[in-house]
């Protein structure tokens, strides 16, 4: 497995061995002791499976007490991936970085916990897999505004489909963690 470090310490890009012939693909998306010699010492508690449509925008959510870390992959079409640094100890506290994670690059981002996440669809549909290191905790979750001028994300869309819950998040600076 090929890792790339990012500008926000402990988010990786990581780039598993991909075996391809005639018949298709094979992958290993998790392994504890391959993952864990490449600086991913976490347990993963909880496995989730998204399924979203283009010009969806799902994010930026955290949990305040119990924060998630998160291994991501697109498993199905094309996302663009994000990590907000809230880890107000952090140098790199308040920026953030994005990948584009697809079924033919198999990329996969890992995000610490005491990050917000978030991706916004570029294929028609996209299946997002993702591992925890926390289990979730609705009456914990946090979300912070999509188009926060502080942040200024470059999303590669402009009028995303966003829940109701999204678009009424609150900005960076009126968060309480």
């Amino acid at each position: 497995m090929e890792i790339e470090t990012t500008k926000i310490p402990g988010v990786l890009l990581l780039k598993p061995r991909v075996f391809v012939d005639a018949r298709g693909f094979f992958m290993e998306i998790w392994t504890k002791a391959s993952y864990a010699q490449a600086g991913l010492p976490y347990s993963f508690l909880q496995d989730n499976i998204s399924r979203s449509m283009r010009g969806c925008l799902r994010g930026l959510h955290f949990q305040r007490r119990y924060p998630q870390g998160k291994l991501l992959q697109a498993i199905r079409g094309r996302i663009w991936d994000v990590a907000v640094d809230l880890r107000h100890e952090s140098p790199t506290f308040g920026q953030w970085h994005a990948e584009e994670l697809s079924d033919e690059n198999h990329c996969q981002l890992y995000i610490p916990p005491g990050l917000a996440h978030g991706f916004c669809v570029l294929s028609d549909q996209a299946d997002v897999l993702y591992k925890c290191t926390q289990y979730y905790k609705p009456g914990d979750e946090g979300a912070i505004r999509w188009n926060d001028p502080d942040l200024a994300i470059n999303w590669p869309v402009t009028e995303p489909m966003l829940s109701a819950k999204d678009a009424a998040a609150p900005f960076l600076t009126e968060q309480t963690f």
